[in-house]
């Protein structure tokens, strides 16, 4: 049998949240795959008792924590070592539809013109409402916008194409990685899946998006911590959506229209300022500043 498809899950001190994940992808109707978890150097014991319930599973374990992109490249690298003809990064906190596999490799399979395609993404906990199904750029603002988020299942319409894919899950040919590289490393987490989607759209080819594949994302519980008088997003996540943003605006300059990206920088920096100075969060007021300074005097040599 043919190698075709790797499914790469990152892990990262969330037993729970993978273990489910993995369960949901074996019970699958398509079983030629192979599974690879790329632990972030866990605390939690996780990998420990995840390699005790799935003994057919791959696991690489990293010495620190690389982010999301560095702990997938690290999965990108292997599957093409293997010889996998697709690769999928599928984020641990999702839970799959048993039929979600066939309809995006037939996809990838018939048109030769998509690079990647994406599932349906609908809410784990109102599993009628959508979270994600495409996205787009409002090139005026430098803004990758979700679409369809939040509307009811039963409205929405049936299209094909994307202007950008979600990093919660995708699968792309093996063959990309050849043309563009793999996930930026800079990002650690946030924005990579945009700049992904662009690099592969700069290449030629298009991007879909595949109604009949479905599954279930449980919003919040990668990023959503303990609550505290900083509240319960962490000051990092703040600090990587702001300079984060910036990098990729940067990147991709000659894609949007820059006087409308600053002025939209401007008013979102200050509001986030504003806003905390008043919520006297001082530590994602200072996070939130490092983001701007970090972000502008970013240069990738």
């Amino acid at each position: 049998m043919n190698k075709e498809l790797a499914i790469i899950l990152v892990n990262w001190n969330q037993y729970e949240l993978t273990n489910s994940c993995i369960e949901s992808i074996l019970n699958c109707s398509y079983q030629n795959f192979k599974i690879i978890v790329v632990d972030n150097c866990s605390k939690d014991k996780s990998v420990s008792k995840l390699k005790k319930d799935f003994t057919k599973v791959h696991f690489i374990q990293n010495n620190s924590n690389l982010g999301f992109t560095g702990a997938n490249n690290i999965g990108i690298e292997y599957a093409k070592s293997e010889g996998f003809e697709y690769i999928m990064l599928l984020n641990n906190d999702t839970e799959v539809d048993e039929n979600f596999i066939e309809p995006l490799l037939n996809r990838l399979n018939s048109e030769k013109e998509i690079g990647a395609v994406q599932p349906l993404i609908l809410n784990f906990q109102n599993k009628k409402t959508v979270w994600n199904f495409g996205g787009r750029f409002n090139k005026f603002f430098g803004l990758p916008l979700t679409l369809n988020k939040n509307i009811e299942l039963n409205s929405l319409q049936n299209e094909s194409l994307t202007e950008w894919i979600s990093g919660c899950c995708f699968v792309f040919r093996s063959s990309l990685v050849d043309l563009i590289g793999y996930l930026d490393d800079d990002y650690f987490v946030y924005y990579e899946d945009a700049d992904y989607s662009l690099k592969i759209k700069n290449t030629g080819y298009n991007l879909g998006i595949v109604k009949e594949s479905i599954i279930y994302h449980h919003e919040g519980k990668s990023w959503i911590q303990k609550k505290s008088w900083e509240g319960s997003v962490s000051p990092y996540t703040h600090y990587l959506n702001i300079r984060n943003h910036i990098y990729f605006i940067k990147k991709h300059n000659s894609d949007f229209n820059l006087i409308g990206v600053w002025i939209y920088q401007f008013f979102k920096i200050f509001s986030y300022l504003l806003y905390f100075t008043i919520k006297l969060r001082f530590v994602k007021l200072k996070m939130v500043y490092k983001g701007l300074i970090d972000g502008l005097n970013y240069n990738k040599e």
